[in-house]
């Protein structure tokens, strides 16, 4: 993410909250990128995220999607607020190995009380080839901040 992009408000509200996310931070998971109803979460291939056979594990991807989808639906929400996942249906379309994850959260619907999203995960391979390799649909529920 760039230090402009670092420079606007909800940028910096989901920059603040991700670096109080102590599973993201082991996970060495990063902000790319924030517009309102959209964020871009990246997570390093590593051995934090591997499964018994070397990819990336499902709770990994769906942990990294769960991420975008929620700063994504975070991105309509007043200041003073947060979000919780109530559920979320991810389908998984392929295995990785090395390389990097990405996933882009876009909120759907945005609401008082439920915000809808999808999310797409992407790996990129060594070689910068990109693939999409899991898709996610998730309901979010709005709750005041209490830190």
């Amino acid at each position: 993410m760039s230090t402009a992009d670092l420079n606007t408000p909800i940028a910096q509200r989901i920059a603040a909250s991700l670096a109080r996310q102590g599973m993201m931070v082991h996970l060495d998971a990063k902000l790319l990128r924030v517009e309102k109803g959209e964020v871009e979460v990246a997570l390093p291939f590593g051995d934090k995220v591997t499964q018994q056979q070397g990819g990336f594990h499902g709770g990994a991807i769906g942990a990294l999607a769960d991420i975008a989808g929620g700063y994504a639906g975070l991105t309509v929400l007043p200041e003073g607020m947060e979000i919780v996942t109530a559920e979320y249906k991810i389908n998984f379309l392929s295995g990785h190995q090395e390389g990097e994850l990405r996933a882009v959260g876009k909120v759907v619907k945005g609401g008082k009380r439920i915000v809808v999203t999808t999310v797409e995960v992407f790996h990129i391979d060594v070689q910068g080839k990109q693939s999409m390799c899991a898709v996610m649909q998730q309901t979010l529920v709005p709750v005041p901040q209490n830190y």
